[in-house]
């Protein structure tokens, strides 16, 4: 299905703002603020990514500024802690950063988010060197696709494949990508093979079927 954008790099940022190792608490909140991030790559080098640091990383600092915590919240929320005494980026990051690579798929990145329970992740070479950002926002993009293109994706891609001399055409209908296939065909058993193919097409909400036997089928 060459005419999806499935990859990465179709949807990632790639204008990104990073902070180094060394960057100072302050400045970190200033790039964040500047920039309207929630959370930035910490490079080194040529630009590997070694780790990353978000506003939750950030947030202990505050949380911590005017209290005592308890001995036994003090030994659940050791790195929060740590955290909360940290002044640069390399001390409050998260590392190893969670990373993808551009030619990954979107869902393989979708998975990884949801495994981990991140919104973003950066993009890195093989070299783990930062590339570009991709975020949940980035793999809704798909969404956005138009419903005629859905269509005619699932007409060259799936139909043409799977249904290629239907007694009569299978008709395809896309609504705020919603897939609708209707028609005869002459082997019924591929119709839960051709829904799962539909609903791998960049864009597609669901998928709904009237595919009957044909008037020929079995011949």
């Amino acid at each position: 299905m060459y005419g999806s954008p499935h990859l990465v790099s179709d949807v990632m940022t790639q204008t990104v703002v990073s902070v180094g190792r060394e960057a100072p608490f302050k400045d970190i909140v200033a790039v964040m603020g500047q920039w309207r991030v929630s959370a930035l790559p910490v490079v080194e080098g040529e630009g590997r990514v070694v780790g990353v640091v978000s506003e939750a990383d950030l947030l202990p600092k505050e949380e911590f500024r005017d209290s005592d915590p308890a001995r036994f919240d003090q030994l659940r929320r050791l790195s929060d802690l740590a955290k909360a005494g940290a002044v640069t980026a390399g001390e409050l990051m998260t590392s190893p950063a969670v990373t993808v690579h551009a030619d990954a798929t979107l869902a393989q990145a979708a998975r990884v988010m949801a495994q981990r329970r991140i919104k973003r992740l950066p993009v890195v070479d093989a070299h783990g060197v930062l590339e570009g950002l991709v975020s949940r926002a980035d793999l809704l993009k798909v969404f956005l696709r138009p419903d005629e293109e859905i269509a005619e994706e699932v007409r060259r891609e799936v139909v043409a494949h799977l249904f290629p001399a239907s007694p009569e055409p299978v008709r395809v209908d896309v609504t705020d990508g919603m897939v609708t296939l209707t028609g005869r065909v002459r082997d019924t058993s591929l119709v839960p093979v051709a829904a799962r193919l539909v609903r791998a097409v960049e864009g597609v909400v669901d998928v709904e079927w009237d595919l009957r036997d044909g008037p020929d089928a079995g011949r």
